[in-house]
């Protein structure tokens, strides 16, 4: 299983980015995963960012409190593609963001950074 993430980069505060991660060699489709979001910053501990329930199953999202309504996670299980368009960005959104897919064992993508700075 592989998960590739990409679509990081810089931004200014205020500004957005598009963060897509592209999974492959699942057994099963991707519907059938539970699919995340988690980040972390320089010195700090790996985060929850979103996710959401397998299509399958009840198709719950969350999103942690500094995200909330600023973050919106989706997917595409007939691309296995999972997204997540990132609005109103702070400097504190700063980290290396990971994809992750769950069946229940975890899958992780390597990462790609996001910088936010005026």
């Amino acid at each position: 299983v592989q998960l590739q993430a990409f679509g990081g980069g810089s931004a200014q505060p205020g500004g957005s980015l598009r963060l897509s991660c592209e999974v492959s060699g699942l057994s099963l489709g991707l519907r059938y995963y539970a699919i995340g979001w988690f980040r972390q910053a320089p010195g700090k501990e790996r985060e929850g960012v979103s996710c959401a329930s397998s299509s399958v199953g009840d198709g719950r999202i969350y999103y942690s409190d500094p995200v909330s309504g600023r973050f919106t996670i989706s997917r595409d299980d007939a691309k296995n593609m999972v997204s997540l368009q990132m609005n109103s960005l702070k400097p504190e959104d700063t980290a290396v963001y990971y994809c992750n897919a769950r069946n229940p064992r975890d899958y992780w993508g390597r990462g790609t950074l996001v910088t936010v700075s005026s």
